[in-house]
């Protein structure tokens, strides 16, 4: 996706791409492109349900989040060995790498794969080597967090962990994400709880769908320590207050946000009242392939709809990011730097 340019914006449109940056928020099987599921599907010998690449794409019409998850699973039906999960993730590597992304903290969902049949060792070792090599190749400091399906049981989530433990170092935390409705945070108050005792970094989504009460509950049953998505939280003022005084971080994914019909229009999207309010937030791409754009897609188009946005947001927005990210102190105030001196570096007006 290419966002058209608004007039007098050209500066701020190559701070926003030159920047360095964070993506918190990343599904990586919402990272498979239409042209990849197929070629998968040929070498793994999978029939798809769509005649063509093109076919596929003219699918990607959804009308809320049960509808986008219906053809999200039927594409990762084409994973089925390490090196398709390797391939799946390098991919979006490279891509993130020309967005400027130095730091990317990797959704997966092995549920989607192991009901399948896959063994949960391919999924996790094949998005590990592909870690290792980003990192090695491209400059990006990458991990994995693992993600349990909330319309499973939480007993489902605790043979996931079970499964998953014995490839423990390669992922630094568990995550909570499909269908928001229905599926309150103390559903997998257990298994976080176990989670937190095996020392892994815990995140939710919440109020996307959802009610502001699942963010208050995701904090104060799950004791997440980011809420993923979370724009509703200023349906609550005395929430909003809470997670601006604690710098809780939100993971914020504006080009979903519209495709899901979470907001109708960019130009209505929360953003800046989420910024005016002191709140932690931040700008990912969730489902790229799906929702129409990688990061700096996401980037271009919110600031485009949102005029009252500008430079000093960016700024905001990309060190959120970094404060944000499970990484230690050394790391981040390397990466601050270098977003400072992107930012000492462009012109100071956008035009």
């Amino acid at each position: 996706m290419t966002a058209a340019i608004a007039p007098g914006r050209s500066s701020l449109h190559a701070l926003l791409r030159a920047m360095p940056k964070a993506e918190l928020h990343i599904h990586i099987e919402g990272s498979l492109e239409p042209e990849l599921i197929f070629a998968l599907a040929a070498r793994n010998g999978v029939k798809l349900p769509y005649a063509s690449v093109e076919a596929l794409r003219a699918a990607y019409a959804f009308t809320d989040l049960q509808s986008f998850l219906d053809i999200y699973y039927a594409g990762a039906s084409v994973l089925l060995k390490e090196d398709d999960f390797f391939a799946m993730a390098w991919a979006y590597f490279e891509r993130a790498a020309a967005d400027h992304v130095v730091r990317a903290e990797i959704f997966f969902d092995p549920q989607t794969h192991t009901d399948r049949g896959v063994n949960i060792e391919a999924v996790i070792l094949g998005l590990a080597r592909a870690c290792r090599r980003a990192e090695a190749e491209l400059g990006i400091s990458a991990d994995l967090i693992l993600c349990f399906l909330r319309h499973l049981s939480e007993e489902a989530a605790f043979a996931t962990l079970e499964q998953a433990l014995p490839y423990r170092q390669h992922f630094i935390g568990v995550g909570l994400d499909s269908s928001e409705r229905g599926h309150p945070p103390e559903k997998f108050e257990r298994v976080y709880a176990r989670c937190r005792e095996l020392g892994l970094h815990l995140v939710a989504h919440a109020g996307e769908e959802g009610p502001p009460a699942y963010i208050r509950d995701a904090l104060d049953r799950l004791h997440v320590e980011r809420i993923d998505h979370g724009v509703r939280c200023l349906e609550d003022a005395a929430l909003v207050q809470r997670l601006a005084a604690a710098r809780v971080p939100l993971t914020v994914c504006p080009l979903s946000n519209v495709k899901l019909r979470v907001f109708d229009r960019m130009a209505d999207h929360n953003l800046p009242a989420l910024l005016d309010a002191g709140l932690c937030a931040m700008v990912n791409s969730d489902d790229p392939a799906y929702f129409g754009g990688y990061l700096v897609d996401n980037y271009l188009a919110t600031f485009d709809a949102l005029p009252q946005l500008g430079r000093d947001h960016a700024y905001r927005l990309a060190r959120n990011g970094f404060d944000a990210a499970f990484a230690t102190p050394e790391q981040k105030a390397r990466w601050i730097a270098a977003l400072d001196a992107a930012f000492a570096a462009a012109p100071a007006a956008s035009d």
